[in-house]
């Protein structure tokens, strides 16, 4: 990995908090991701799964966690199974984890080899009467792949139907979502390389540039800072793409007088951050294109004020939305009879702003949450207003990735990445 070794602090804290609301005799299994296949014999670059890297630390495949807080056997409380090694490994793939070196990540002290698992788990079956299993609830997700977790689970229900079940979901996402010092440290080195990257482009773009050649920069800005690289799919939108809101093509020549949207956002520790800005190809935005900025802005700062804690997300997103409509009938897009005859389900500023204002941010990009429950400190959200007007050719969208205090204003961990329309326009200058 390029990252720095993790406080193991970290995964202890999170296994505690997770075992102390198992119910009472359960045995909880996470699983790593597959690496998936391509085509012939390539792969993907692996990624590990969120859950199971959360609980332990561990970032590498065919690994296996176990928690079963009231196993009669102590030493069986916590297990971590890991692929063995062996100097072939090690010459061909490189050296995977030692039973050492996994208890140095993860603080967990019981670590076997991988082909030890059934036989060790129809031990721990005889004690235990519910197996926890995580299953992928988030209210994003679309999955069309069987997972290494799915096919565990398929086996495991079938091998054991007479225990009970229950679903570690729920769980994972009232603690996920919630952010330890540690974790808000690592999002905050995110942010850090992610401004380094924007503050490279600034001196980079210019009319003729290609939409690619910023991302090569950004990539590069990222990984000599030891990230993985984006945290997402990056969106380098100039023109008119900017108005396609998942435009990943990042294929066109940015042109004099045209705008650039850039979602663009590094990952550190597989920790996420997310961030767009919206920058003038010549370096100077027209009189127009900056009174749209300046209201996304400060709709932006508006929005951000309301993320405190026991703010409920509907009414957060209803009022920022009455934010936006003034916004948008001060530039003249909106006016009174579209608002009093508007459709309650699809309000008239969606007509402009047709997205979320915010959603959780951590270990995912669209990061776990429970989205009926009230804000709590700690939590991460992203803010990230935007106005898209296809028939004047641009759209503009701004983002910033901000702390839930439990007291005082938000804290933005982008606060010193450059956003006022005059400040960018001085760097680009």
């Amino acid at each position: 990995m390029k990252y720095h070794q993790i406080n193991s602090e970290l995964f202890i804290k999170n296994r505690h908090n997770f075992a102390s609301v198992m119910k009472p005799n359960s045995l909880a299994v996470f699983n790593s991701n597959d690496i998936y296949p391509v085509s012939a014999d390539s792969t993907l670059p692996f990624e590990q799964h969120r859950d199971i890297f959360y609980l332990s630390g561990v970032d590498q495949e065919e690994s296996v966690l176990l928690l079963f807080p009231d196993c009669p056997n102590e030493k069986h409380r916590e297990i971590l199974f890991v692929r063995e090694t062996n100097d072939h490994i090690a010459v061909w793939e490189g050296a995977k984890l030692t039973k050492k070196a996994a208890f140095e990540i993860s603080g967990i002290k019981t670590v076997y080899w991988l082909q030890d698992l059934e036989k060790i788990l129809f031990e721990l079956s005889t004690y235990c009467d519910t197996f926890y299993i995580n299953t992928n609830e988030h209210y994003r997700a679309n999955v069309e792949t069987e997972t290494r977790e799915d096919r565990f689970t398929k086996w495991l229900l079938a091998k054991y139907p007479a225990h009970s079940v229950a679903k570690s979901s729920p769980i994972m996402h009232r603690l996920r979502s919630v952010k330890d010092p540690i974790e808000l440290d690592l999002m905050q080195q995110a942010c850090n390389i992610t401004e380094k990257g924007f503050r490279r482009i600034l001196d980079f773009v210019k009319p003729g540039v290609w939409e690619y050649e910023i991302e090569a920069e950004l990539i590069h800005e990222f990984v000599r800072n030891r990230s993985k690289g984006f945290a997402y799919s990056p969106i380098i939108a100039s023109g008119n793409s900017a108005n396609v809101l998942h435009y990943m093509e990042n294929n066109q020549e940015c042109k004099s007088g045209d705008l650039i949207l850039l979602d663009i956002a590094a990952e550190y520790a597989n920790y996420k951050s997310d961030l767009t800005r919206t920058i003038p190809v010549s370096g100077k935005f027209s009189d127009r294109q900056k009174a749209v900025y300046n209201a996304v802005n400060y709709v932006k700062k508006e929005a951000t004020k309301l993320l405190v804690p026991g703010t409920l997300w509907k009414e957060y997103h209803l009022e920022v939305g009455d934010i936006m409509t003034s916004e948008l009938l001060k530039l003249g897009l909106l006016d009174k009879a579209d608002v009093q005859n508007e459709d309650k389900d699809w309000p008239a500023y969606k007509k402009y702003f047709m997205h979320g204002t915010s959603h959780h941010i951590g270990l995912d990009t669209h990061d776990y949450g429970l989205l009926h429950e009230k804000m709590k400190a700690n939590m991460v959200f992203t803010v990230e207003p935007g106005i898209y007007i296809p028939d004047e050719g641009f759209g503009i969208r701004l983002e910033d990735d901000v702390v839930v205090q439990e007291k005082g204003e938000p804290l933005n961990l982008m606060e010193n990445i450059p956003i006022e329309a005059d400040e960018i326009e001085d760097l680009m200058n």
